[in-house]
């Protein structure tokens, strides 16, 4: 239960929504979305029920108002609590937060995952998630594993946790990392990673969590970093939190960090095969549990987690949070003021917390008003373009 103490001050940061002309939520149903949809529709041979259905979901988003999941959906009866006051009502009008989620849970019902039929748990996202970690790129970062055993121990757990940090972001892969052993520091707005490391000292090797995010390429660079803590002595046991289906385009899925370690088992790199068997054998063992819950397709804010998934989490000595919608989760999907303290919004979480996230929506708390400032003045979306990053840690 949240107190009076751990709850965040919502009083003065409005809900995101998506009915404001030329906001970055608006842009997402409008400019994203009909992007989105034609890649899915291309990426796969949907028949003409399953295009229409998409098409028309894409359309009704944008132009009509939310209706529930019909009767013979698996989870209807959820989603019906989940949009209690909302259905019948404009999709622009609900949370950005609640109407995105719902958004993805409905081009699933189009494209068939849930229904009886030859597309029955066919993942519309796989194409995306199997080319990417197919790619040319990611043999590059498999063969630079081995340039990071040759750095001193606090440069490479630095370079680790950059890694896993920007995630898929190109410029900053193990080739980067492992030359340099550092993050790019000027890119970051908040920066508690020497926090992060005395906090996982101190605990001498207990429990973390990892939620993680994107599959791919961000979902590797993850799994180095809990190979890592492993290890290292860092963490006696890891638990690794991915979503029950997929999700907002490349979230990762059981199958997905199956595919990743075979990835890692199998790749020419002497460094990355010992790390992927290493990884095989942590979940053999079970000090690597990969676990999931229906709350993480859930459209509501990590304070609003049932009990149960509060209950895994107690305990932890820190939990990981991956990316930028387990942040927005985290801290609540308001226009927060920008200097709102990290430790203000996250109190609610039931264990000390992480957030890796690079910087790809309107929310953000815990930053130094110099550096608002300073990046406002720039004349560039600096908070949704992915260009910075943070590191923050709530103990």
């Amino acid at each position: 239960m949240m107190t009076k103490e751990t709850s965040p001050d919502v009083s003065t940061a409005p809900v995101i929504r998506s009915n404001v002309p030329g906001s970055f939520a608006w842009g997402v149903f409008h400019e994203r979305h009909p992007k989105l949809i034609q890649q899915v529709l291309d990426a796969l041979p949907y028949g003409p029920a399953e295009q229409t259905a998409v098409e028309r979901l894409l359309t009704e988003s944008t132009t009509s108002v939310l209706e529930p999941l019909g009767p013979d959906a698996p989870d209807h009866a959820q989603w019906l609590e989940w949009g209690r006051g909302l259905w019948g009502k404009p999709w622009g009008e609900a949370p950005f937060l609640w109407a995105e989620s719902y958004f993805y849970r409905r081009l699933l019902e189009a494209t068939g995952y849930f229904q009886p039929g030859a597309w029955q748990g066919v993942d519309p996202f796989a194409p995306f998630k199997n080319a990417e970690l197919g790619g040319v790129a990611v043999d590059d970062e498999l063969a630079a594993l081995s340039k990071l055993n040759t750095l001193p121990e606090p440069q490479r757990a630095e370079a680790l946790l950059s890694s896993a940090l920007w995630g898929n972001r190109a410029d900053l892969s193990f080739q980067i990392t492992a030359s340099a052993g550092v993050s790019t520091v000027s890119d970051l707005v908040a920066d508690d990673s020497a926090t992060f490391w005395a906090e996982l000292g101190q605990a001498g090797g207990g429990r973390i969590c990892v939620v993680a995010d994107n599959a791919g390429r961000e979902l590797l660079p993850d799994l180095v970093l809990i190979d890592h803590l492993l290890a290292g002595g860092l963490a006696s046991r890891v638990t690794l939190y991915v979503k029950p289906h997929p999700y907002y385009v490349s979230d990762a899925t059981m199958a997905d960090v199956l595919a990743t370690v075979e990835r890692l088992r199998t790749a020419p790199s002497p460094a990355a095969g010992a790390i992927g068997q290493r990884l095989w054998v942590a979940m053999n063992e079970g000090t690597l549990a990969v676990r999931t819950h229906a709350f993480f397709c859930a459209p509501l804010p990590f304070h609003d987690m049932p009990n149960d998934l509060r209950t895994e989490f107690a305990g932890a000595t820190m939990a990981i949070l991956k990316g930028d919608l387990n942040y927005r989760r985290l801290v609540g999907d308001r226009l927060w003021s920008s200097t709102t303290p990290f430790s203000r919004t996250v109190g609610h979480f039931p264990s000390p917390v992480a957030a890796l996230r690079t910087l790809k929506s309107d929310v953000l708390v815990g930053i130094d008003a110099a550096v608002v400032t300073h990046l406002d003045s720039t004349g560039t979306p600096w908070r949704t373009d992915g260009r910075h990053a943070l590191v923050q840690v709530h103990r």
